[in-house]
């Protein structure tokens, strides 16, 4: 047309090719009348080129079906939420010749028929788009050509390399199927040829699609699905006289169950019943000479191409009077849109359950988990844009930022460069970019926060002239339940936590710490007092008899042994704690508190007594446990306990043992011993 001449297509074709192609789907694919082709033409011209339809010109047919079209073309999919049910209320709103839907539908067979021409961003709305909604609506209307041409559309683009598997395996199997079908038929020819029945026979193949989502769904092989293909009676009769199609397909239903078992639980008699949108045939599965299922339908050429192309094909036969084909049509359009529980769910395409389309302001979709806040969309499209979210406007309506979507939202963000995130975003979000962007935000804020509060208390320190040691850093953090020292620190910087607090901390432990030498000094004395023959050099001389006694007792954390270097550790309830010299809390008692080291030393020989002493071993094979009990043995050694653990990471056996020994020197021993075994790989005190 004129007013469209100069228009392109996106890959700058013509546009002009698109009416064309849609008209060629409507009037060769469909069947529908000129006024429907010429619908179409117009509908382009008024909506690009500003042509103006009038009844009065065109007539009130195409006026109508040009009207609808424009009205539908003001939808916009994602307005729908991208539910099916939403966009066909919209269509019967819009639109009052049925006829219109039909022709949106072969609109968007074209687009989908010329995806590759769009933008990347643009071809992921409409797979979408037409996954949701167009789908379900041809099915729902019986074009089930045009049905499962866009479901394979869609699957080509949304799973490609599923959709080659599955083609290269039906391209692989065509001969197969050929033989098949020459097999099935054999038996059959006579009796069809002798009762004068015309037909033909196809095998029908099982859209690519619909393969893929039986595999998913029954969480099957490619071979594990069944009804790939199915054969197909077409009988060649008059489309006018209806109970001879009735009588021929009965007809050929019993030949085919006389020659193979029939499961009649499959029978589907959709020949007496016909569904509401004018679907016919006969279904039945029986099973061949080899053992397998195959699906036989049963249809007349009439039945056939109304299954195919809907009831508008009826237009292609000769003799039937159109108006009350077209009558017939319409009304099973209208049931077909008004009632969308005539078909079943599990037919129907199926959107994906776990996610939520919603839309950006320019049109951008963008996936997310259902029960996608706002926050969650802003953080997917930017990190910046997330942090400083304030809300957001969602179908053009202000929202907080814990709004949850929905699919076919339009989302615009709201940011505040004054926004920062806080710990309670943390329970608004579900995707784990967003929880994983919070969180480094927090820590970010956190450390910023611990600086300060660092500064602070050092400056406060400094004015007070007080200190404070690792220790009692560490002991107050504990004592006001701070898991991290910048916890500590950030509270104090964001005065949660007042330094007063520190100060008071500080000259608790001063006072504490003089009463604890006085009684240390205390100690000293009535140890003194309580050893007649102690040096002069003030030692304590241990032995093993007396280890349990009121003045010393061997310290846990290393558990001396007889010989070992050690000293003495004056405590403020416990009495004399002795440790060995390499204990891991040596240097620290050393360093703070050397006001309450005791000088001891080991008895000339030991009396008669043991030790308790832990050993931890590492070995490459578990087996190496028996060598060491038996090491173990042959020395003045009694194990106490014994376990063993596996670390799989790096394939070692770990081993805890308890030993009872009477002096280092028989622990040296048993120590050189296990050094020594084949598949030990390093032995320690614990």
């Amino acid at each position: 047309m004129e007013v469209l001449k100069d228009r392109t297509r996106h890959d700058g074709t013509p546009f002009i090719g698109h009416p064309d192609a849609v008209a060629e789907i409507v009037s060769a694919e469909i069947g529908l009348p000129e006024e429907c082709i010429a619908a179409v033409y117009l509908h382009e011209a008024s909506r690009m080129g500003g042509y103006a339809v009038n009844a009065e010109e065109w007539g009130e047919s195409v006026y109508t079906l040009v009207d609808g079209l424009n009205k539908i073309a003001t939808v916009k999919p994602k307005d729908t939420r991208l539910e099916a049910e939403n966009y066909k209320k919209l269509i019967i709103q819009y639109s009052r010749d049925p006829r219109v839907t039909v022709l949106k539908l072969a609109d968007r067979l074209e687009v989908m028929r010329s995806l590759k021409m769009f933008p990347k961003s643009g071809r992921e709305q409409k797979i979408l788009e037409t996954l949701m909604l167009y789908i379900p609506l041809a099915h729902q209307l019986g074009l089930y050509n045009m049905k499962r041409e866009m479901e394979d559309i869609y699957f080509h683009y949304a799973e490609p390399e599923q959709y080659r598997f599955i083609t290269n395996k039906l391209k692989a199997g065509e001969k197969e199927r050929v033989k098949l079908m020459e097999e099935f038929i054999d038996p059959l020819k006579g009796k069809l040829d002798a009762a004068g029945i015309r037909y033909k026979l196809k095998v029908r193949t099982k859209a690519a699609y619909s393969i893929w989502q039986k595999m998913m769904k029954q969480k099957v092989p490619f071979e594990g699905v069944y009804d790939v293909f199915a054969m197909r009676f077409i009988i060649d009769c008059d489309p006018e006289d209806h109970k001879l199609e009735k009588d021929l397909c009965w007809q050929v239903y019993s030949f085919v169950t006389e020659e193979y078992e029939a499961d009649t639980n499959r029978l589907r008699d959709w020949v007496t019943n016909p569904k509401p949108n004018g679907y016919e045939s006969l279904h039945i599965t029986v099973k061949n000479r080899d053992g397998a299922y195959v699906e036989v339908q049963i249809r007349t050429k009439r039945m056939d191409d109304v299954a195919e192309n809907g009831f508008a094909s009826h237009w292609s036969y000769k003799g039937i009077k159109r108006e009350e084909t077209l009558d017939t049509w319409l009304k099973s359009v209208r049931y077909a849109l008004e009632h969308p529980g005539s078909e079943r769910s599990e037919d129907l395409p199926q959107p994906p359950s776990r996610d939520i389309f919603v839309f950006t302001p320019t049109g951008e979709l963008r996936i997310l988990g259902a029960g996608s806040t706002v926050l969650d969309f802003a953080f997917g499209i930017h990190t910046n844009i997330g942090a400083h979210c304030v809300g957001a406007r969602v179908n053009g309506k202000s929202v907080s930022i814990r709004e949850k979507l929905s699919t076919g939202d339009v989302v615009e963000i709201q940011t505040s460069k004054n926004q920062r995130p806080n710990q309670d975003w943390l329970a608004w979000v579900i995707s784990s970019k967003a929880r994983s962007k919070i969180k480094q935000a927090l820590a970010a804020q956190e450390l910023s926060r611990a600086a300060d509060g660092k500064e602070l208390l050092e400056r406060r320190l400094k004015n007070w002239k007080l200190e404070i040691s690792d220790e009692m850093l560490t002991e107050l953090r504990k004592k006001l339940n701070y898991s991290t020292l910048t916890g500590f620190y950030a509270a104090i910087g964001e005065e949660k936590l007042d330094v007063n607090v520190v100060k008071d901390y500080i000259q608790g432990e001063s006072a504490r710490h003089a009463a604890s030498v006085e009684a240390a000094e205390a100690v000293q004395t009535q140890s003194r007092a309580s050893r007649p023959s102690a040096s002069k050099d003030d030692i304590l001389v241990l032995n093993a008899k007396n280890v349990k006694g009121i003045d010393y007792k061997m310290s846990k954390c290393c558990n001396p042994v007889f010989g070992d270097d050690v000293f003495g550790f004056v405590t403020r309830t416990d009495g004399i704690k002795i440790h060995r010299i390499t204990c891991p809390n040596a240097a620290r008692l050393l360093e703070l508190f050397p006001y309450r080291i005791q000088k001891v030393r080991w008895a000339e020989t030991p009396s008669s007594g043991s030790f308790q002493v832990g050993l931890r071993i590492v070995a490459d094979e578990e087996s190496a446990s028996g060598r060491i009990l038996e090491v173990i043995g042959q020395f003045k050694a009694s194990i106490r306990s014994f376990t063993v653990t596996e670390n799989p990471r790096n394939g070692t056996w770990e081993m805890n043992l308890k030993l009872s020994v009477p002096s280092n020197l028989e622990l040296d021993k048993v120590l050189a011993q296990l050094r020594a075994l084949k598949h030990v790989a390093k032995v320690s005190r614990s």
